[in-house]
């Protein structure tokens, strides 16, 4: 006897899981509260603030950057004679910053590394303040 999978699929769903949870579903409301969304706005504000900071010191240390104004992601050419993983070793070594390989996300991110803004104010200044020190690092 054959029968359609769909249904037996959506009953083993439904008893299993019974819909989103209460919390989940007070969690989406309050983000969609006046206050929620506020405070969404400060999140974002935030986060792209970090973005900017970073995104001129980069440019100011020489670096060319890309990204940072929509997302909270910059990314950054590495020296043409430095792999991704090179440029990752060179700041953590140098600047005790931790970024991510372009190489990571497969083979058109080798070249570039990616910076993010998910942080506190303080330690995207800090970070900018040692980028802006160092310059394009020479070897």
């Amino acid at each position: 006897k054959k029968l359609a999978l769909h249904p037996l699929w959506h009953r083993r769903w439904s008893t299993k899981s019974n819909g989103v949870s209460y919390p989940v579903q007070r969690g989406a409301e309050a983000l969609y509260s006046p206050k929620g969304r506020e405070q969404v706005r400060a999140l974002i504000d935030h986060y792209m603030g970090n973005a900017r900071i970073l995104r001129e010191a980069a440019g100011a240390a020489g670096f060319a950057v890309h990204g940072g104004t929509n997302a909270p992601y910059i990314w950054v050419e590495t020296r043409p004679d430095k792999t991704s993983w090179q440029t990752f070793d060179w700041m953590l070594r140098e600047l005790n910053v931790v970024i991510t390989p372009g190489s990571g996300f497969g083979s058109r991110g080798e070249g570039f590394f990616r910076v993010s803004a998910f942080n506190s104010r303080a330690n995207a200044e800090e970070v900018a303040r040692r980028l802006r020190g160092t310059g394009i690092p020479k070897s």
